[in-house]
């Protein structure tokens, strides 16, 4: 698994540069964007992200899991309009409906398999069955998701996304986990509050 995940993460590179023909972030009128006086003298130590060190070797996890690469995780990536997220999922597993309201995503399946899709502004459901190998777009700022369907396999993916802070909203949680009254959420899907409390905790694990 160890040496897969090796490989795999390496052949991911390439995904990096079609991103730049899509890049959503402003131009920035420098080379890059300097990092603040405290983090010392610029090398080339800044432009050096080493996060993705602890997938090597590391046991799959026994849950969905994300390790990004983005502006917060890398200072050096702002301005550049480009980022990265290691998707690895557990079989029968499911990265949630959710938008990335800055950025296109481009999907990179590395390992086992993925039922992907994503909604259009018509309401009209795009999907696909991804194989290692595959990648698969989602454009800009629509609901998509990602489920491993598969009983005993798991999955890996890298995203590739057109800006150095994509951003992510989930569903489930921007409407069941905010403070939005249960009486509007029970008027608007048709239901009563108890189904509504019912999904809170659900969500909140209890």
């Amino acid at each position: 698994m160890a040496s897969k995940l090796q490989l795999f993460l390496f052949l991911s590179l390439s995904c990096a540069i079609l991103q730049k023909t899509t890049a959503g972030d402003p131009d920035i009128l420098t080379d890059f964007i300097p990092p603040p006086i405290s983090f010392g003298p610029l090398g080339g130590s800044y432009f050096k992200f080493t996060g993705m060190r602890t997938l090597v070797g590391a046991p799959f996890p026994t849950t969905f899991k994300v390790t990004k690469a983005a502006m917060a995780e890398f200072p050096a990536l702002n301005g550049q309009s480009v980022s990265y997220a290691v998707l690895q999922f557990p079989s029968n597993t499911v990265n949630p409906p959710h938008t990335h309201p800055r950025a296109s995503e481009l999907l990179f399946v590395l390992m086992g398999s993925l039922d992907v899709g994503f909604v259009d502004t018509t309401n009209k459901l795009f999907t696909q069955k991804l194989q290692q190998g595959d990648i698969f777009v989602f454009p800009k700022g629509l609901v998509h998701f990602q489920f491993n369907s598969d009983a005993k396999s798991p999955a890996l993916a890298v995203s590739a996304f057109g800006s150095a802070n994509a951003g992510t909203v989930s569903v489930p949680n921007s409407v069941f986990n905010s403070t939005i009254c249960d009486e509007v959420l029970a008027k608007s899907f048709k239901t009563d509050i108890a189904t509504i409390q019912k999904i809170k905790l659900g969500l909140a694990g209890k």
